[in-house]
């Protein structure tokens, strides 16, 4: 039967107010990160942005999120990093690529919308444009009531940037013999945390707020830890001549995404008393007994990007990290793969 009450649509759980509030917000952030070649204001239907200096441009594109990392921020109720770490993630899986980023575009979606923790989540996204020469230029904030527990949201992040075509980076030129120098991570990035929340949180019991001695770290502090952005240290290799392929170790670990960057018929092999893994790991493995498989395809072990350079250049490759403020680890080589081998090797 109709009802005679009238129902507007923040009955239904949507409130137009809250989704204003929070948009005025976005914009301020947005705004500080422009660059000359935005040339539409947010709010506009689509987003416009003018493509120069560029002889024969190759657009490389990117889509991502941040996982269960979500979840601690629900806990701990801090907002303001996962945005970095999303935009931190969509840079290095273009710039692996050669592209320098151009624009991104971010997806928020919650149930019951609060202005003030869709601003945190933006001033993150902001923060790690600015800092990646990026323009955040467009987005959607979505209000669904029914679809998210209280509390509760889910951002993705939509990157474009451009390279010039004779300058990707696509591993073609990789040899045997050619030399692997790795990054570290600043922690799980942005993959492994379904694990990682379940033996802190269930196995072990621990609090967001138990400190980790062995990390030096409460348990919030270091699983919220900035996925952190490999950009200039991949455009000074290039700029060098050095660089001939790099591999962004995300979820599948040092095992799945180094052969990413490999020619068909080559392998790495991994050295792995080239560097510490880093206590946090170490924690996660002692609590969960985690095979050896399971724990290099899971977690990245405290390197967040590899390199391929040539053999005879590897002491000047890392001259030139080392001068960016980088630690470059020398953690293998390219080998030709044997058959019935696996494309990535320990030793």
């Amino acid at each position: 039967m109709p009802t005679k009450k009238a129902l507007r649509y923040r009955d239904a759980g949507v409130d137009i107010d809250e989704a204003d509030r929070a948009l005025a917000s976005i914009k301020k952030f947005a705004r500080a990160t422009f660059t000359p070649g935005v040339v539409a204001d947010i709010g506009s239907f689509g987003a416009a942005f003018q493509l120069g200096g560029y002889r024969r441009p190759v657009l490389v594109s990117s889509a991502d999120g941040v996982g269960t990392k979500l979840k601690i921020a629900f806990l701990t109720g801090r907002h303001d990093t996962v945005g970095e770490d999303l935009v931190n993630h969509c840079v290095n899986d273009i710039a692996v690529q050669g592209a320098q980023p151009l624009f991104f575009l971010d997806y928020f979606a919650s149930g019951k919308l609060e202005a003030h923790v869709a601003a945190a989540v933006v001033s993150g996204i902001a923060r790690g444009c600015r800092a990646n020469g990026c323009a955040l230029i467009g987005g959607e904030t979505a209000e669904m009531p029914g679809m998210y527990q209280d509390g509760e949201y889910d951002v993705a992040g939509f990157i474009v940037g451009a390279a010039e075509r004779g300058e990707l980076l696509t591993g073609a030129t990789i040899r045997a013999g050619d030399a692997l120098i790795a990054l570290p991570s600043s922690g799980l990035h942005t993959n492994g945390y379904s694990l990682a929340r379940k033996l802190l949180l269930e196995v072990a019991g621990y609090g967001p707020n138990t400190v980790l001695p062995q990390v030096g770290a409460t348990v919030a502090d270091a699983l919220l830890a900035t996925h952190r952005s490999y950009l200039r240290a991949i455009r000074v290799l290039a700029k060098a001549k050095l660089l001939k392929g790099a591999a962004h170790i995300t979820g599948g670990g040092i095992t799945d995404n180094t052969p990413r960057m490999l020619p068909k018929g080559l392998a790495a092999l991994i050295e792995t008393s080239a560097w510490r893994i880093p206590p946090l790991f170490e924690e996660l493995r002692r609590i969960g007994n985690i095979p050896e498989d399971d724990y290099r395809r899971t977690l990245n072990l405290g390197i967040g990007m590899i390199f391929a350079v040539p053999a005879k250049s590897v002491a000047r490759a890392e001259a030139v990290l080392e001068k960016a403020g980088e630690r470059p680890i020398r953690v293998g080589q390219v080998i030709t793969q044997k058959r019935g081998r696996a494309r990535v090797e320990y030793r």
